[in-house]
């Protein structure tokens, strides 16, 4: 049993690689790609975003869903979208038909999003649950930074087709293990399937957290996004750009564990409000400063140590029978942010007439990660962090 929940904790990660490696693919190509699409900042923004847009609709149902027909059938339909969105992107290389690529992709990972960390507490309690839950949080960046490695030069040697065929082959991967591997967890076979929504105040605490979650990634989304841009204006060279980005993701992988043994050691709330405020500094530090390096290591490692608690915090704010409608609202919070918010600054950079605007846009969402997580306490969530920690 426990060796069959590491198996299944592996294709999860795998498919947390793929959504980090999907979602960055265009940041990745970045430059090139507005010049060969002629993209303003505003409409770039808009393609990053596309990957999100589904989820704010279709979390909640995917949830109930998970619940109704089990989290292999949903789960595992969600990785086959991913992978198919990838093809879609290489049949249709145009804005329009990367757009519709990227929202078929990212209506796959909705599903694998929202159901995986419920998965994660069918398997796991404990201190292993908060590692195994920090894994799955550290694994997005593995993919990120797998993108910013990989793509460029496997683009520029076989074209942008093989660009979107290996992020579709990582999916395939990640859903032929989950299928090979996943079983209900020992304890949760019994349980009677049928659509369970959330208490009032288990809603409440779902959507605190996912606001939580949005308020992160979108700063830190800000920053992968935009910063190869921003340096590229400012004269950088492509060693540079890549020493950055792989301090922000690297950094990540090994900040989020060490973050979730820190959080047992000084508390949660502790860990919380400094890698809170690492973030968003570092972020707004990168529009203002031209000290590239140092604000890519403050994002990577200070600023990411909080980031398996967020999702602990969401994972535990309701009762396991109503977990996968709980993550349902986390991520529809989420998803509903996160096509908004490359948009939002997008459109802050076409303002500032740079980059830099971005980062500051960024760093203001981020910021509203602090209020919000004020409100989940206030609502009754000490018992989750409690356990998160």
């Amino acid at each position: 049993m426990i060796r069959r929940s590491w198996v299944i904790l592996t294709a999860l990660l795998l498919a947390r690689v793929g959504f980090g490696y999907e979602y960055q693919t265009l940041a990745s190509l970045g430059p090139g790609l507005m010049s060969r699409l002629h993209l303003d900042f505003a409409t770039f923004g808009s393609l990053i975003g596309a990957y999100m847009l589904s989820g704010a609709f279709v979390a909640l149902p995917l949830g109930l869903l998970g619940r109704r027909f089990g989290d292999r059938l949903v789960l595992g339909g969600g990785m086959a979208l991913m992978a198919a969105g990838q093809a879609l992107c290489i049949a249709a290389p145009t804005a329009h038909g990367i757009a519709l690529g990227r929202f078929v992709s990212g209506f796959g990972a909705v599903a694998m999003m929202v159901l995986q960390s419920k998965v994660i507490a069918d398997w796991f309690t404990g201190p292993r649950f908060m590692l195994a839950i920090s894994l799955s949080s550290a694994a997005y960046p593995v993919g990120v930074g797998l993108s910013q490695l990989v793509l460029p030069p496997l683009a520029h040697a076989f074209g942008w087709g093989a660009a979107f065929g290996s992020g579709a082959a990582e999916a395939a991967l990640a859903l032929a293990l989950f299928l090979a591997a996943y079983r209900p967890a020992p304890g949760t076979t019994d349980v009677a399937r049928g659509f369970s929504f959330p208490t009032g105040r288990e809603a409440a605490l779902s959507a605190c957290a996912g606001l939580i979650w949005t308020a992160y990634t979108a700063c830190y989304a800000a920053f992968l996004s935009y910063a190869p841009a921003l340096m590229t204006a400012r004269g950088e060279g492509l060693a540079l750009i890549g020493l950055v980005v792989a301090l922000a993701t690297w950094g990540n992988v090994v900040a989020t564990p060490l973050g979730g043994v820190a959080a047992g050691r000084w508390g949660a709330p502790r860990v919380f409000a400094a890698g809170t405020a690492a973030m968003v500094l570092g972020t707004a530090a990168m529009g203002a400063f031209d000290l590239p390096a140092l604000w890519g290591a403050v994002i990577g490692l200070p600023g990411s140590v909080h980031a398996g608690i967020i999702i602990a915090l969401g994972t535990l704010s309701s009762r396991a029978e109503n977990r996968a409608a709980g993550m349902g609202i986390f991520f529809t919070i989420y998803y509903g942010g996160g096509a908004l918010a490359p948009a939002l600054c997008g459109i802050a950079a076409d303002a500032y007439g740079g980059a830099g605007g971005a980062m500051f846009a960024g760093a203001a969402i981020g910021a509203l990660a602090v209020p919000a997580y004020l409100a989940h306490r206030a609502l009754g969530g000490r018992n989750a962090l409690a356990v998160a920690a």
